[in-house]
């Protein structure tokens, strides 16, 4: 048994305690006042009670999501008014549900290359991973280069191929766009190491308006174009780079303005697995607190009838 507190138990006590304190004083002792105080207390410890019988789903995948989160990721252009990256997150967590059983890992590139997490069975981490991600602030952008994952993605789909009989599948995801000036480069070495997967491209044609958190006011505010008497810049995507990265990985490219466009995709990626279940060794706990909020519910009904009665 283990208890995984809600609130620390030392807040709890000190609040059962005035509960109580407060009970007694009153003219009646009220057993069942009390009864609900302890209830609240052993709810709040969350206890759990080990479970050994859990199996997982695993199979022989690889997915390594490649993340634009540049600013021009924060452009209002995706189904009228959202986020190109709020789009982003949904369908990497739609991908994430219909490739169970996978390693999953994440790349994030804006001025530089970050792995978020390495690979992982683990979808809650990466679930959570993805939720965070946010655009790199405008204080700290120097534009957009889609060159810039290029050896971290290479270094990582190496490390997987170290790995036997693993399928390697890259996602790579952007609006690309390129706005410092640089030459893309090519990514054909990745197709050596890349046996599946999809170049997602987000944004339109007419564009959006991006909103970057001002570093002094902490508001959230359009970015202004100085070019064009500061006027709201407008990001546009640009599909010539992303089909270009596609043809040099030789896989394909899917235009992202509804989450459905990935599904062909993922089943073709699932008739590629070889799914397998694995016993797991470690033990899992069960929660019992919902056990506890029943009996809990009955008594407070039973309390507030007895206060109506009193009115």
């Amino acid at each position: 048994m283990r208890i995984f507190p809600i609130l620390p138990i030392w807040i709890m006590i000190i609040i059962c305690t005035i509960l109580l304190v407060i009970i007694w004083k009153s003219n009646k002792k009220n057993i069942i006042q009390i009864i609900i105080v302890i209830l609240l207390f052993l709810i709040n410890l969350r206890i759990m009670i080990p479970s050994n019988n859990s199996q997982t789903l695993t199979n022989n995948l690889d997915v390594l999501f490649v993340i634009d989160n540049t600013i021009s990721m924060n452009a209002e252009d995706y189904d009228g008014t959202k986020t190109r990256l709020y789009a982003v997150k949904k369908d990497c967590q739609y991908i994430i549900k219909r490739l169970n059983g996978a390693r999953f890992s994440i790349i994030t590139f804006n001025n530089t290359a970050k792995i978020v997490i390495p690979y992982t069975r683990d979808t809650n981490i990466t679930s959570e991973a993805i939720d965070i991600i946010e655009p790199l602030n405008e204080l700290y952008a120097k534009g957009s280069s889609l060159n810039t994952p290029i050896d971290t993605i290479i270094s990582s789909l190496k490390s997987s191929q170290k790995k036997e009989q693993r399928i390697r599948i890259l996602f790579f995801i952007s609006d690309g766009e390129i706005t410092d000036n640089s030459t893309l480069k090519s990514f054909k070495e990745i197709a050596n190491i890349t046996n599946n997967g999809a170049i997602l491209g987000y944004g339109t044609e007419q564009g959006g308006y991006m909103k970057s958190k001002n570093s002094y006011s902490e508001q959230s505010e359009y970015l202004k174009d100085s070019s064009k008497n500061f006027e709201k810049a407008i990001s546009k995507i640009d599909e010539n780079n992303l089909k270009t990265i596609a043809k040099d990985i030789n896989i394909d490219y899917i235009y992202m303005d509804k989450q459905s466009n990935i599904n062909k995709k993922l089943e073709e990626i699932k008739n590629m697995i070889n799914n397998d279940i694995e016993s797991n060794d470690k033990s899992t706990y069960d929660d019992t607190y919902y056990i506890l909020v029943i009996p809990l519910l009955i008594l407070l009904i039973v309390e507030f009838n007895k206060f109506r009665r009193s009115l």
